[in-house]
């Protein structure tokens, strides 16, 4: 079997019949309209077994609770950090962690900034006291913007920040969050 030279291998297109322009158009058409395609088709939510623990990121993980579903589209898992977000029905609940050297007080005042400065929500009421099973101890407190309300967790450990938040519609929220703060309470940080 002979070698097939760079020559041969440029002049393919014109061995087809093809002008090297038509082929180029062709395969850019091809990417253009196929890739839509290809992610439309590939769902952006995933089931997740029931009871097991996810890891979210930096050793951080949780339980989510039953029935929730992986949105892919705002889950990105590494090892200093991550996020990720669940769906149970419209209700979305989100859990971030990052590196953070600063005090409870200090991310409770940073995410409060964020939801009231991006999304058109206003912190209501006074934050409580919270802790995990696994000891975590963190701030929580509620946000609403119209008939949508949202709750929001924030917890410090080993230089991260573990900030949950969850917002949906009010019934919906009022259905879920039994389940959510369950799941909220199954937060743990495993030192590597």
């Amino acid at each position: 079997m002979g070698r097939v030279t760079r020559s041969q291998h440029t002049d393919l297109p014109s061995t087809l019949g093809l002008p090297l322009a038509l082929v180029l158009v062709l395969v850019l058409a091809g990417l253009a309209f196929g890739l839509p395609l290809v992610d439309e088709a590939v769902p952006a939510q995933r089931a997740i077994p029931d009871g097991a623990a996810y890891e979210v990121g930096a050793g951080v993980t949780l339980v989510p609770p039953p029935g929730a579903t992986l949105d892919v589209t705002g889950t990105r898992p590494a090892e200093d950090r991550g996020t990720v977000l669940f769906r149970i029905g419209p209700v979305r609940y989100a859990v971030a962690v990052q590196p953070f050297d600063g005090d409870l007080t200090a991310a409770a005042v940073r995410l409060r900034q964020r939801i009231t400065g991006t999304s058109g929500y206003q912190v209501t009421g006074t934050q409580l006291a919270v802790s995990t099973a696994g000891g975590l101890a963190g701030l929580q407190g509620g946000y609403t913007a119209g008939n949508r309300g949202g709750r929001y967790a924030v917890f410090v450990a080993h230089g991260l920040t573990i900030e949950v938040t969850v917002s949906g519609g009010d019934p919906d929220l009022a259905r879920t969050l039994p389940a959510i703060d369950a799941s909220t309470r199954t937060l743990r940080y495993e030192d590597r």
